[in-house]
Protein backbone atom coordinates (compact mmCIF):
# COMPACT_ATOMS: atom_id res chain seq x y z
CA UNK A 1 0.00 0.00 0.00
CA UNK A 2 1.36 3.60 -0.69
CA UNK A 3 -0.40 7.08 0.18
CA UNK A 4 0.92 8.66 -2.92
CA UNK A 5 -2.39 8.34 -4.34
CA UNK A 6 -4.68 8.46 -1.81
CA UNK A 7 -7.09 11.97 -1.24
CA UNK A 8 -5.17 13.81 1.48
CA UNK A 9 -5.91 17.51 3.00
CA UNK A 10 -2.91 19.43 2.55
CA UNK A 11 -3.48 20.23 6.30
CA UNK A 12 -3.21 16.51 7.09
CA UNK A 13 0.40 15.24 8.62
CA UNK A 14 1.52 11.70 7.23
CA UNK A 15 4.38 10.34 8.41
CA UNK A 16 6.70 9.18 4.91
CA UNK A 17 6.61 5.48 6.53
CA UNK A 18 2.54 5.08 7.07
CA UNK A 19 0.94 2.95 4.66
CA UNK A 20 -2.32 3.76 2.88
CA UNK A 21 -4.57 2.32 0.36
CA UNK A 22 -4.66 4.33 -2.71
CA UNK A 23 -8.46 4.89 -2.07
CA UNK A 24 -8.18 6.44 1.58
CA UNK A 25 -9.53 9.61 2.53
CA UNK A 26 -7.76 11.80 5.03
CA UNK A 27 -9.57 15.02 6.12
CA UNK A 28 -8.27 18.19 7.59
CA UNK A 29 -5.76 18.17 11.02
CA UNK A 30 -5.47 14.72 10.46
CA UNK A 31 -2.40 13.48 11.90
CA UNK A 32 -1.19 9.69 10.75
CA UNK A 33 2.04 8.44 12.41
CA UNK A 34 4.91 5.71 11.27
CA UNK A 35 2.89 2.38 12.36
CA UNK A 36 -0.30 2.94 10.71
CA UNK A 37 -1.09 0.15 8.10
CA UNK A 38 -4.93 1.72 6.35
CA UNK A 39 -6.70 -0.66 4.39
CA UNK A 40 -8.98 0.64 1.06
CA UNK A 41 -12.24 3.08 1.04
CA UNK A 42 -11.40 4.00 4.70
CA UNK A 43 -12.47 7.60 5.76
CA UNK A 44 -10.55 9.39 8.09
CA UNK A 45 -12.03 12.41 9.60
CA UNK A 46 -10.80 16.24 10.28
CA UNK A 47 -8.34 16.27 13.34
CA UNK A 48 -8.15 12.54 13.74
CA UNK A 49 -4.93 10.72 15.54
CA UNK A 50 -4.06 7.69 14.30
CA UNK A 51 -1.03 6.11 16.18
CA UNK A 52 0.81 2.68 17.43
CA UNK A 53 1.21 0.17 15.63
CA UNK A 54 -1.82 0.16 14.21
CA UNK A 55 -3.64 -1.88 11.32
CA UNK A 56 -6.63 -1.01 9.72
CA UNK A 57 -8.79 -2.39 7.80
CA UNK A 58 -11.16 -1.83 4.94
CA UNK A 59 -14.40 0.52 4.81
CA UNK A 60 -13.30 2.22 8.30
CA UNK A 61 -14.52 5.40 9.23
CA UNK A 62 -13.11 8.02 12.07
CA UNK A 63 -15.25 10.84 13.10
CA UNK A 64 -13.60 13.96 14.16
CA UNK A 65 -11.39 14.08 16.76
CA UNK A 66 -10.91 10.15 17.35
CA UNK A 67 -7.66 8.66 19.02
CA UNK A 68 -6.97 5.33 18.02
CA UNK A 69 -3.76 3.35 19.00
CA UNK A 70 -2.25 6.03 21.81
CA UNK A 71 -0.60 4.70 24.52
CA UNK A 72 -2.52 2.25 27.54
CA UNK A 73 -3.42 3.96 30.44
CA UNK A 74 -1.47 1.73 32.45
CA UNK A 75 1.58 2.49 34.92
CA UNK A 76 3.06 -0.69 34.14
CA UNK A 77 3.60 0.00 30.63
CA UNK A 78 7.55 1.28 29.66
CA UNK A 79 6.68 2.77 25.83
CA UNK A 80 7.34 -0.63 23.98
CA UNK A 81 6.04 -0.48 20.31
CA UNK A 82 2.67 -2.64 21.41
CA UNK A 83 -0.50 -3.08 18.61
CA UNK A 84 -4.05 -2.41 17.87
CA UNK A 85 -5.62 -4.41 15.43
CA UNK A 86 -9.13 -3.32 13.98
CA UNK A 87 -11.11 -5.05 11.12
CA UNK A 88 -13.48 -3.70 8.91
CA UNK A 89 -16.58 -2.10 8.25
CA UNK A 90 -16.18 -0.26 11.63
CA UNK A 91 -17.36 3.12 12.22
CA UNK A 92 -16.00 5.52 14.82
CA UNK A 93 -17.34 8.33 16.28
CA UNK A 94 -16.51 11.51 17.46
CA UNK A 95 -13.72 11.67 20.46
CA UNK A 96 -13.97 7.90 20.39
CA UNK A 97 -10.40 7.05 21.91
CA UNK A 98 -9.24 2.91 21.51
CA UNK A 99 -5.95 2.40 23.13
CA UNK A 100 -3.20 -0.04 21.86
CA UNK A 101 -2.02 -2.74 24.17
CA UNK A 102 0.08 -2.62 27.11
CA UNK A 103 2.78 -5.62 26.00
CA UNK A 104 4.52 -6.62 22.78
CA UNK A 105 2.45 -10.02 22.89
CA UNK A 106 -1.27 -9.04 22.44
CA UNK A 107 -2.79 -6.54 20.42
CA UNK A 108 -6.19 -4.68 21.70
CA UNK A 109 -8.39 -5.80 18.90
CA UNK A 110 -11.94 -4.49 17.68
CA UNK A 111 -13.47 -6.92 15.00
CA UNK A 112 -15.75 -6.10 11.84
CA UNK A 113 -19.07 -3.81 11.67
CA UNK A 114 -19.11 -2.39 15.05
CA UNK A 115 -20.47 0.78 15.73
CA UNK A 116 -18.66 3.21 18.64
CA UNK A 117 -20.20 6.61 19.42
CA UNK A 118 -19.03 9.81 20.45
CA UNK A 119 -16.94 9.92 23.67
CA UNK A 120 -16.64 6.17 24.06
CA UNK A 121 -13.42 4.27 25.28
CA UNK A 122 -11.75 1.19 24.79
CA UNK A 123 -8.84 1.01 27.09
CA UNK A 124 -5.98 -1.96 25.96
CA UNK A 125 -5.74 -5.51 25.34
CA UNK A 126 -9.59 -5.27 25.12
CA UNK A 127 -11.41 -7.87 22.60
CA UNK A 128 -14.57 -6.69 20.64
CA UNK A 129 -15.96 -8.99 18.54
CA UNK A 130 -18.38 -8.21 15.62
CA UNK A 131 -21.57 -6.13 15.51
CA UNK A 132 -20.96 -4.52 18.90
CA UNK A 133 -22.58 -1.51 19.31
CA UNK A 134 -21.20 0.80 22.21
CA UNK A 135 -22.97 3.75 22.84
CA UNK A 136 -21.88 7.86 24.08
CA UNK A 137 -19.79 8.17 26.90
CA UNK A 138 -19.82 3.93 27.53
CA UNK A 139 -15.78 3.04 28.83
CA UNK A 140 -13.99 -0.51 28.91
CA UNK A 141 -11.59 -0.89 30.95
CA UNK A 142 -8.22 -2.97 30.01
CA UNK A 143 -8.70 -6.28 29.22
CA UNK A 144 -12.26 -6.69 28.96
CA UNK A 145 -13.92 -9.04 25.99
CA UNK A 146 -17.16 -8.30 24.63
CA UNK A 147 -18.53 -10.97 22.40
CA UNK A 148 -20.77 -10.36 18.98
CA UNK A 149 -23.93 -8.04 18.65
CA UNK A 150 -23.55 -6.99 22.05
CA UNK A 151 -25.18 -3.49 22.82
CA UNK A 152 -23.81 -1.18 25.47
CA UNK A 153 -25.45 1.33 26.16
CA UNK A 154 -24.90 5.25 27.30
CA UNK A 155 -22.51 6.17 29.84
CA UNK A 156 -22.12 2.51 31.07
CA UNK A 157 -18.96 1.26 32.82
CA UNK A 158 -17.23 -2.16 32.30
CA UNK A 159 -14.93 -3.43 35.10
CA UNK A 160 -11.01 -4.40 33.55
CA UNK A 161 -11.06 -8.04 32.60
CA UNK A 162 -14.96 -8.46 32.57
CA UNK A 163 -16.67 -10.76 29.77
CA UNK A 164 -19.47 -9.45 28.25
CA UNK A 165 -21.65 -12.09 26.45
CA UNK A 166 -22.88 -12.43 23.25
CA UNK A 167 -26.21 -10.49 22.38
CA UNK A 168 -26.48 -8.99 25.86
CA UNK A 169 -27.80 -5.40 26.26
CA UNK A 170 -27.15 -3.04 29.23
CA UNK A 171 -29.21 -0.71 30.38
CA UNK A 172 -27.99 2.94 30.47
CA UNK A 173 -26.01 3.66 33.37
CA UNK A 174 -25.26 0.44 34.38
CA UNK A 175 -22.35 -0.89 35.54
CA UNK A 176 -20.82 -4.00 36.02
CA UNK A 177 -17.57 -5.90 37.34
CA UNK A 178 -18.92 -9.27 36.94
CA UNK A 179 -18.72 -11.23 34.07
CA UNK A 180 -22.29 -10.52 32.11
CA UNK A 181 -24.22 -13.39 30.55
CA UNK A 182 -24.86 -14.07 27.33
CA UNK A 183 -28.68 -12.67 26.08
CA UNK A 184 -29.06 -11.28 29.07
CA UNK A 185 -29.98 -7.34 29.65
CA UNK A 186 -27.72 -5.80 32.60
CA UNK A 187 -29.19 -3.04 35.26
CA UNK A 188 -28.22 -0.90 37.85
CA UNK A 189 -24.57 -1.92 39.17
CA UNK A 190 -23.83 -5.69 38.41
CA UNK A 191 -27.24 -6.69 38.39
CA UNK A 192 -29.36 -8.55 35.27
CA UNK A 193 -33.09 -8.41 34.95
CA UNK A 194 -34.20 -11.08 32.65
CA UNK A 195 -33.19 -11.74 29.18
CA UNK A 196 -32.59 -9.75 25.85
CA UNK A 197 -35.96 -11.11 24.02
CA UNK A 198 -35.86 -7.87 21.30
CA UNK A 199 -32.33 -8.62 20.42
CA UNK A 200 -32.60 -12.31 20.60
CA UNK A 201 -35.82 -12.32 17.64
CA UNK A 202 -34.04 -9.88 15.87
CA UNK A 203 -30.73 -11.80 15.59
CA UNK A 204 -32.97 -14.61 14.46
CA UNK A 205 -32.77 -17.12 17.29
CA UNK A 206 -35.92 -19.79 17.09
CA UNK A 207 -38.81 -18.95 19.15
CA UNK A 208 -38.13 -22.71 20.85
CA UNK A 209 -34.37 -21.53 21.50
CA UNK A 210 -36.41 -18.68 23.38
CA UNK A 211 -38.07 -20.15 25.31
CA UNK A 212 -35.64 -22.43 26.14
CA UNK A 213 -33.40 -19.48 27.32
CA UNK A 214 -35.97 -18.09 29.17
CA UNK A 215 -36.43 -21.99 31.19
CA UNK A 216 -32.66 -21.59 31.41
CA UNK A 217 -32.46 -17.81 32.84
CA UNK A 218 -35.19 -19.08 35.44
CA UNK A 219 -33.56 -22.35 36.52
CA UNK A 220 -30.09 -20.42 36.84
CA UNK A 221 -31.19 -17.36 38.54
CA UNK A 222 -34.53 -17.29 40.10
CA UNK A 223 -34.88 -21.04 41.40
CA UNK A 224 -33.88 -20.00 44.99
CA UNK A 225 -30.42 -22.33 44.99
CA UNK A 226 -27.40 -20.35 44.42
CA UNK A 227 -25.58 -20.48 40.84
CA UNK A 228 -23.00 -23.18 41.26
CA UNK A 229 -25.61 -25.83 42.36
CA UNK A 230 -28.08 -24.43 39.85
CA UNK A 231 -25.56 -24.61 37.11
CA UNK A 232 -24.39 -28.07 37.75
CA UNK A 233 -28.68 -28.58 37.80
CA UNK A 234 -29.14 -27.57 34.71
CA UNK A 235 -26.05 -28.92 33.06
CA UNK A 236 -27.93 -31.90 31.69
CA UNK A 237 -31.25 -30.73 30.75
CA UNK A 238 -30.84 -27.57 28.39
CA UNK A 239 -29.27 -28.94 24.86
CA UNK A 240 -29.58 -25.83 22.31
CA UNK A 241 -26.43 -24.20 21.08
CA UNK A 242 -27.67 -20.99 22.42
CA UNK A 243 -28.67 -22.57 26.07
CA UNK A 244 -25.16 -24.50 25.75
CA UNK A 245 -23.26 -21.10 25.16
CA UNK A 246 -24.83 -19.64 28.55
CA UNK A 247 -24.04 -23.06 30.55
CA UNK A 248 -20.46 -22.80 29.19
CA UNK A 249 -19.86 -19.13 30.04
CA UNK A 250 -21.29 -19.19 33.23
CA UNK A 251 -19.22 -22.31 34.07
CA UNK A 252 -16.01 -20.72 33.16
CA UNK A 253 -16.01 -17.24 34.93
CA UNK A 254 -13.53 -16.12 37.29
CA UNK A 255 -14.57 -12.78 38.80
CA UNK A 256 -18.20 -14.05 39.42
CA UNK A 257 -21.33 -13.42 37.10
CA UNK A 258 -23.61 -10.88 37.46
CA UNK A 259 -27.31 -11.15 39.70
CA UNK A 260 -30.75 -11.49 38.58
CA UNK A 261 -32.25 -8.29 40.57
CA UNK A 262 -35.89 -8.65 38.77
CA UNK A 263 -37.68 -7.15 36.38
CA UNK A 264 -41.03 -7.64 34.31
CA UNK A 265 -39.34 -9.89 31.79
CA UNK A 266 -42.23 -12.46 32.25
CA UNK A 267 -43.98 -10.07 29.82
CA UNK A 268 -41.46 -10.89 27.03
CA UNK A 269 -41.40 -14.70 28.07
CA UNK A 270 -45.02 -14.79 27.77
CA UNK A 271 -44.82 -13.49 24.10
CA UNK A 272 -42.01 -16.03 23.45
CA UNK A 273 -44.48 -18.75 24.55
CA UNK A 274 -47.19 -17.64 22.06
CA UNK A 275 -44.79 -17.41 19.15
CA UNK A 276 -43.52 -21.13 19.98
CA UNK A 277 -47.31 -21.96 19.99
CA UNK A 278 -47.58 -21.10 16.17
Amino acid sequence: MSHCYAVIHPTAVLHPKAKLDSSVRVGPYAVIDEGLEIGPNCIVGPHVYLTGRTTIGAHNRFFAGCVIGEAPQDLKYKDEPTGLRIGDHNVFREHVTVHRSNNVSENTVIGSHNFLMQHSQVAHNALLSDYVIVAGGALLAGHVSVAERAFISGNCLVHQFVRVGALVLMQGGSAISKDLPPYTMARGHNGICGLNTVGLRRAGLAAAERLELKKLYHALFRNGLNLRAALLAAQGSFQSAPARLMLEFIASAKRGVCSDVGSDEAANGDEDIAENRE
